[in-house]
């Protein structure tokens, strides 16, 4: 049976409304992503419904009044003012961007893997003269058969170098947005991997690149995987190596 005053809690409790609001809080991000494919801030929605939920329990303890109108500026403020302390607490806790050293340790060796490692200067596919996980350049010099094998070493030292390149360049194809909230080491490694695999232009003017700086965080990480094709077919070697990147991409979502 229904309490019998449960119009007058329907009018002006303010626990009741703190329940309402926090159930908003928890769809209102999944309806969102429905309808625009953007995700939204974690940090944030989670702290408005943790205070919401303090809200409405305190909200228990205290009479109500008899004034609508009184009782809905304080409900309709309590909601303000949680929202605010939610944005502030978000704001405060939020993890910083990752460093380069953070990425360059995740991507060095997920990016050595993937091109393969050999210290013994070959022909690419195309003819170029390569050493290490696929440099042509090594320090300073280019690489010709015939050249000094290279030490393990020596090839993660300038694999480091050459991969903070194509971070550098692709990070100037994302949002300051971008870069502070959606980029942790994870997804900055995939990003960074894809461009030293198609190239930085490519790869930063990508839908890919496009979606991320829109806030689509998952979307943009499922276009990393279009580029599986090399002739106009899917190469296997290709699609694994994306499979790879995405599920990087995908960590934290």
């Amino acid at each position: 049976m229904l309490v019998t005053n449960w119009r007058r809690v329907v009018a002006i409790s303010l626990s009741f409304w703190m329940q309402v609001s926090g159930l908003a809080v928890l769809i209102f991000p999944e309806l969102k992503y429905k309808w625009t494919g953007e995700d939204s801030d974690p940090v944030f929605f989670w702290w408005l419904g943790v205070l919401l939920l303090a809200a409405g329990i305190v909200g228990r303890l205290y009479e109500q009044g008899v004034s609508k109108i009184r009782e809905w500026f304080r409900i309709v403020g309590v909601v303000v003012v949680l929202a605010l302390l939610a944005l502030l607490l978000a704001t405060t806790v939020r993890a910083a961007p990752a460093s380069e050293a953070e990425t360059l340790d995740i991507a060095v060796p997920f990016i050595l893997q993937k091109e393969g490692v050999k210290l013994v200067a070959y022909l690419d596919m195309v003819g170029v003269p390569t050493i290490c996980g696929g440099l042509t350049t090594a320090a300073g010099m280019k690489v010709y058969i015939g050249m000094p094998a290279m030490s393990m070493a020596e090839c993660l030292a300038l694999m480091r170098l050459k991969v903070a390149e194509y971070r550098d360049g692709l990070h100037r194809y994302f949002t300051p947005a971008t870069i502070r909230d959606r980029l942790p080491a994870t997804r900055d490694t995939a990003y960074t991997s894809l461009a030293y695999n198609i190239g930085v232009g490519t790869a930063g003017n990508s839908t890919a690149v496009r979606r991320l700086n829109a806030g689509q965080v998952a979307a943009g990480c499922q276009a990393i995987g279009w580029f599986n094709k090399a002739g106009g077919r899917v190469i296997r070697g290709l699609f694994e190596r994306r499979k790879d990147e995405i599920s990087l991409c995908m960590k934290g979502i």
